[in-house]
């Protein structure tokens, strides 16, 4: 399913919402779910490849693994936090959605805190030793 598929459903799916929103609100809320995962499943058949190529350009500059499994994890993490946020949103309760962002955007800090480390590790490796600079 390319994006041009993806849209129309989107779109198709859209127009059902709006059309059932009314009258049967329940059903609406529940294809709009059934929309989400649809795209989100082809989403993740795609994202595969895009892994693999991030690990490989990981690999010839030398960095480490765990680098990029963390800062994929970081990108997972906004795109699902988004996405819940979204679905809450729709359903009514921007509330709840914006807790479900707040509690994204913390799991993004936690998960980058060794990354900052490791910059501020290099950056210090540059700073000279020698007091007499910071005289």
């Amino acid at each position: 399913m390319d994006i041009i598929q993806l849209v129309l459903v989107g779109m198709i799916a859209s127009i059902i919402y709006i059309i059932l929103k009314d009258i049967q609100p329940t059903f609406a809320f529940l294809i709009l779910l059934l929309t989400s995962f649809i795209i989100i499943s082809v989403v993740i058949t795609q994202i595969n490849a895009m892994i693999q190529l991030l690990q490989t350009i990981g690999e010839k500059a030398s960095i480490e693994s765990t680098y990029i499994q963390t800062i994929l994890k970081i990108i997972g993490i906004a795109y699902v936090t988004e996405l819940g946020a979204n679905i809450v949103k729709d359903a009514g309760l921007a509330s709840v959605a914006s807790k479900l962002e707040l509690a994204g955007k913390i799991f993004i800090l936690l998960l980058a805190i060794p990354i900052i480390t490791a910059v501020i590790d290099i950056v210090i490796q540059f700073v000279p030793t020698n007091s007499s600079y910071l005289q």
